[in-house]
């Protein structure tokens, strides 16, 4: 008999009145759901209801925080001032800090996706870079689904034994960046411009964090992050 699959929750995005419906609707492209499905795991769906965050964690066996086109509050890590191009969305900030509070509290895998790597190293106490083309000369370009560049990884971490690379080529999409990791974390992963993508906490099972978007297993090493988060929910 094969051993059952882990369940993994998916954090929604969510999206006002239109388009799809006339009412506020929540939304995932699918190949964060295939991916999971493709590494072994079993992808479920959560809402945005952070009073049910420790409910729906009792069911799943790791967590995955995805990205999407807003940012996390600047005054969530201490900043008075927002950047102009900073979006929030705050129903879900919050309910995704409560799923990764309670996520931490309790040692349960997690696997933070481009914002969701964001919102994790702020949950560990660190910050974030609000607008990379204006705090980081000479970056180069972060924003695109494309493979844009290559990320060195530092060897010996979490992400190292995972993905079996020394770099990988990314596909970053992203104008905000990590600026420090936040408690017991490290950085993991670094583009050629010192632009931090990727974060790990070395004492915790699994948690982790990629600035880029393994979900569309753009290089090889993506697919095998995904099987390794999957096996840690075992």
């Amino acid at each position: 008999m094969k051993p059952s699959r882990p369940v993994i929750g998916l954090t929604l995005d969510a999206e006002p009145p239109g388009g799809y419906s006339r009412w506020p609707w929540y939304a995932l492209r699918a190949n964060y759901a295939s991916a999971i499905a493709a590494a072994g795991g079993l992808p479920l769906a959560l809402p945005h209801l952070a009073a049910l965050a420790d409910e729906m964690l009792a069911r799943l066996d790791g967590l995955i925080v995805t990205g999407g086109a807003f940012d996390v509050d600047p005054a969530i890590y201490g900043e008075v001032a927002a950047h102009p191009s900073v979006t929030l969305k705050s129903a879900r900030t919050e309910a995704e800090m409560a799923l990764l509070a309670g996520a931490l509290a309790g040692d349960k895998p997690v696997l933070g996706i481009c914002g969701g790597e964001q919102l994790l190293a702020v949950m560990l106490g660190g910050t974030l870079v609000q607008h990379i083309p204006e705090e980081i000369p000479g970056a180069l370009p972060h924003e695109g689904h494309e493979p844009g560049h290559l990320v060195t990884i530092t060897p010996d971490t979490c992400l190292a034994r995972a993905t079996g690379a020394r770099a990988m080529r990314v596909n970053s999409s992203h104008h905000q960046a990590v600026r420090t990791p936040g408690r017991d974390a490290i950085v993991n992963a670094r583009a050629p411009d010192s632009v931090i993508e990727g974060i790990e906490a070395p004492r915790r099972r699994f948690c982790l964090g990629v600035q880029w978007h393994p979900e569309f297993l753009t290089d090889p090493g993506d697919a095998s992050l995904l099987e390794a988060f999957v096996a840690a929910c075992r």
